[in-house]
């Protein structure tokens, strides 16, 4: 089913920069971009193929939100899109090519440079590579360079014709101008799809969520795909929006297990693995040198959501994240998308391997880089890998229920009862905090017995790390705007 309506608008100009060099299935985003009016009569119709799970359920639908946008969002969306320029499918002649990257096109790589930088991202760009990602982290390092300060005036004036804004709201809005803003020069420098992330603060609510990202599509249909973290609340969030065909990115996956759990219940665009981070985790706490953990699970996780999408109960695509070196890149040829840094990519680059010596490895089965004498189990390094029996029952038995009536809570409490607690986890503020302090990588030492006890997986616990770090970089761009608009009164 799925496959059939990735393919309705495979022939639009918007293929055009590859200039037939051609990902397996168009971005997820084509099934609903409509470039000419023949194609916007196929928009009602391709939601309801994909998505059939939102119909008469009372909720708010993307025509209503249409309706309903508020003056400032009005405003706003007007602001960040001042001196956008569309060029889309322009570009096919201006960027060069590579044998390597179109190689690993050809096996079915979708290629997405994870960069915020126009100058890095511009050394390495050939017209292989499709999207960009940015996260709070990348567009937080552009904030503390002083890309925007001079914006700072514009925007204060703005907000000051909506006396009563509380901070929060302030800030949102301010961080919804920035990403927007940020991911326009992008999509206008490279004419590439551009994953924006919502700010940390919607982790945890879903109408929020919902709201912002529906502005995000608003601004730029054509090529914004919206990311939002694997939480309680986004995966309801995500489930709506994927509902109404707002292609998102739905962020932090760690494991095999977790994004079936996203790609059957949410049904987003994409899902991720990243990677990096749990080889990192078990180098840092000094259990091996991690090599090959994080393949480990990526691949497992593309099987996975690859057998979904072959069943027809998902749309998602798997995204590979958190590369660390260039010859990560070669051993995960063949999965569905790489977001890897330029400098990643350059070091792919460097390996000078010729066409031929790359392929396809997504039927490989790396030995990981784990100490002998580790107990595997007791620290759940089985979680990142496997998706057992109990995760599967969970899922179906959701799939019976009114999903669209549950909260948050009411997914938590709906995980627990069906023994997957340790997949959805009820964290306390106790934990919060500790991994808050911990940064990237947990700490061994702190999760033993939560481990041990089967509370708690590792995927959960690298998730909530995750989200924790995306929180600090936020606020850390938080406090940077608020201390420009301090010192630069409105103009």
């Amino acid at each position: 089913m799925f496959s059939d309506v990735f393919h309705l608008l495979a022939d639009t100009s918007r293929n055009a920069p590859y200039q037939g060099v051609k990902p397996r299935a168009p971005p997820y985003s084509d099934l609903i971009i409509a470039p000419d009016k023949k194609n916007c009569q196929n928009r009602n119709r391709l939601v309801k193929i994909a998505h059939p799970i939102m119909e008469n359920d009372g909720k708010e639908t993307l025509m209503d939100a249409e309706k309903n946008k508020s003056e400032l969002s009005l405003e706003i969306e007007k602001f960040v899109k001042t001196g956008f320029y569309t060029h889309f499918g322009m570009l096919g002649e201006v960027f060069r090519s590579d044998p390597a990257w179109q190689k690993m096109h050809a096996l079915g790589t979708e290629l997405w440079l994870d960069t915020g930088s126009t100058e890095d991202a511009e050394k390495m760009w050939t017209h292989q590579f499709s999207a960009l990602t940015t996260n709070n982290t990348l567009l937080n390092k552009e904030v503390q360079k002083g890309t925007y300060d001079s914006l700072m005036p514009e925007v204060e004036k703005l907000l000051a014709e909506h006396p009563g804004l509380s901070d929060k709201k302030r800030m949102l809005e301010i961080a919804f101008i920035l990403n927007a803003r940020h991911a326009l020069w992008l999509v206008e420098k490279f004419d590439a799809h551009v994953s924006v992330e919502e700010h940390t603060d919607l982790a945890n609510d879903v109408e929020l969520a919902v709201d912002y990202a529906r502005r995000y599509h608003a601004v730029c249909p054509e090529r914004f795909i919206i990311k939002i973290p694997f939480t309680p609340a986004g995966l309801l969030a995500t489930r709506r929006l994927a509902a109404e065909a707002v292609p998102v990115n739905h962020t932090l996956g760690f494991s095999a297990r977790q994004n079936y759990v996203i790609a059957r219940i949410a049904r987003p665009a994409y899902v991720n693995v990243f990677l990096g981070r749990l080889n990192s985790f078990v180098a840092k706490n000094n259990l091996g040198d991690g090599s090959y953990v994080g393949e480990k699970a990526m691949l497992a996780s593309q099987a996975a959501v690859k057998k979904l999408r072959n069943e027809g109960l998902s749309p998602s695509r798997q995204i590979g994240a958190s590369f660390r070196e260039g010859a990560q890149v070669r051993d995960l040829a063949g999965i569905d998308v790489m977001t890897m840094p330029p400098k990643v990519a350059a070091e792919f680059l460097a390996l000078q391997l010729e066409p031929g010596q790359i392929d396809d490895k997504t039927g490989q089965d790396y030995t990981i880089g784990v100490n002998p004498d580790v107990d595997q189990e007791r620290i759940r390094l089985d979680t990142l890998w496997d998706v057992d029996d109990k995760v599967v029952a969970c899922v179906d038995a959701l799939e019976n229920e009114n999903i669209e009536s549950f909260t948050p809570d009411d997914l938590l409490a709906f995980f627990k009862e069906h023994r997957c607690g340790d997949v959805l986890v009820s964290w306390t503020d106790s934990q919060i905090q500790t991994s808050a302090a911990e940064g990237k990588i947990p700490n061994l030492d702190n999760w033993k017995d939560a481990l041990e006890d089967k509370s708690v997986g590792l995927d959960a616990l690298m998730n909530l790390a995750g989200l924790n770090s995306f929180r600090a970089d936020q606020k850390a761009m938080d406090d940077r705007v608020r201390n420009v608009l301090a010192k630069t009164p409105a103009r």
